[in-house]
């Protein structure tokens, strides 16, 4: 890998850490608010909707100037919304303003990996992406859960101005710090030498050049498989994330605190399966992952059948068993995560970067995964509101996953009798 590779990771791995974190922080000041269960998924809903909003703009935006340079813009509004959040602002509110940044950010941290490597290149480097960024999201979600324990908030507390009075509130003065650090970092990144034609600046003309995007990459035959997956993929894993939550509350009686560290277990489990993927996986193959998703969403339903009252043996260890089984189970499933969508992610930049430019190809996968994950979340939002049960919900989930990728299967062969589209894989771009 080229030099500037390893920069573009470490800003990716502060910059991810601090997102995460500040998702359990801002999850403790709801409960400090008394906010009612249903708000908490709107979190990442409120997180994500500005990758829908403003899909038609951020790829002009992250295609008009030295990607490492939009990079620290945006993580700059990231700061901005976690200080909202510490002053006062609604978790809600503060957030979707860190979500902005986020999206902006988006299509340069990626955009930025077709520029500087060639197509061979590109499933190993988003094995290390995708495991670095799991990495972090161990490490961010173990971190926020960590710094709103008591232990830990009470010393930070300790040496914070009187106006500091929350655990949450001295989590963020922590994250703060870190998103700091991956602004630093930002600009250490170097210019890949990349230049595209100026940018349009009319917002009627960036909505009508985003469908042309749109409209291309859905119509081409592996464009359209590999968008469909990862689609699926970002929607079922936001909503996994507060499944996981809930479960480990209803199965096996965690505090949030405690069941953060299970979102970091599942999260390992999709580093192994990136970082495999990413070793064993070459681009000309990856559409032969597909069935890895079928498996994964059947492996998903069987974690309502599980709990703590299932296994009285072992419950007085130091790690109770049930504890263990469930740790490996969560790294299955997350290792099979990992494994097929690092492949398709792959796939699809290379087909974004043939067919259109690095920025506008991120901006409408972006626009795809996140308009998935505010449908998915708004429907487990409205099953928690109707009070159905985290098992219910847990086999519905599973179900639509293998659903949906039995579906792509099925549309992938049929593409494949019409022409060799696998053949395209390695194209130079048009």
């Amino acid at each position: 890998m080229k030099k500037g590779f390893y920069t573009i990771m470490a800003a990716q791995f502060f910059s991810s850490l601090a997102d995460n974190a500040l998702l359990i922080a801002a999850i403790a000041l709801l409960k400090d608010l008394h906010a009612p269960q249903w708000m908490t998924p709107l979190l990442k809903l409120f997180f994500v909707l500005s990758y829908v909003i403003l899909a038609a703009y951020v790829g002009a935006f992250a295609d008009s100037m030295a990607k490492g340079r939009v990079m620290f813009i945006t993580n700059t509004i990231k700061v901005a919304g976690c200080l909202m959040m510490l002053f006062g602002s609604h978790p809600l509110l503060a957030y979707g303003v860190v979500g902005f940044g986020a999206a902006a950010y988006s299509p340069a941290k990626y955009g930025i990996l077709t520029e500087l490597l060639p197509p061979e290149k590109l499933v190993a480097a988003n094995g290390w992406i995708e495991g670095l960024t799991v990495s972090s999201i161990i490490l961010g979600t173990v971190l926020g859960g960590a710094l709103i324990s008591p232990h830990i908030s009470h010393a930070i507390l300790a040496r914070m101005p009187a106006v500091i009075t929350s655990p949450a509130a001295a989590a963020m003065i922590v994250i703060v710090g870190i998103y700091v650090l991956a602004a630093l970092v930002n600009l250490r990144i170097p210019d890949t030498g990349a230049h595209y034609p100026r940018q349009e600046h009319n917002p009627i003309k960036l909505v009508s050049d985003f469908a042309d995007c749109f409209m291309t990459l859905w119509r081409d035959k592996l464009g359209q498989i590999s968008l469909a997956v990862t689609t699926l993929f970002w929607g079922a894993g936001a909503t996994l994330q507060f499944i996981v939550l809930k479960w480990a509350e209803k199965a096996l009686g965690m505090t949030l605190s405690e069941s953060a560290l299970l979102q970091a277990v599942s999260a390992l489990g999709v580093a192994m399966g990136a970082m495999l993927a990413a070793a064993r996986i070459p681009l000309k193959r990856s559409l032969s992952v597909l069935p890895v998703g079928i498996a994964m969403g059947l492996a998903v339903i069987a974690m309502a059948f599980f709990s703590k009252d299932l296994l009285t043996f072992g419950a007085d260890w130091k790690v109770p068993l049930y504890l263990v089984i469930a740790y490996i189970f969560l790294i299955v499933v997350g290792a099979l995560a990992g494994f097929f969508v690092v492949p398709m992610n792959a796939l699809l930049q290379h087909r974004g970067h043939v067919l259109l430019s690095a920025g506008h190809s991120i901006a409408v996968q972006n626009f795809n995964e996140n308009l998935s994950v505010l449908v998915m979340l708004c429907l487990y939002a409205l099953l928690i509101w109707l009070n159905v049960s985290v098992n219910i919900v847990i086999v519905l989930f599973g179900l639509f996953v293998s659903g949906t990728m039995w579906l792509v299967m099925k549309r992938h062969r049929a593409n494949q009798r019409i022409f060799d589209s696998v053949a395209l894989i390695g194209e130079v771009k048009h």
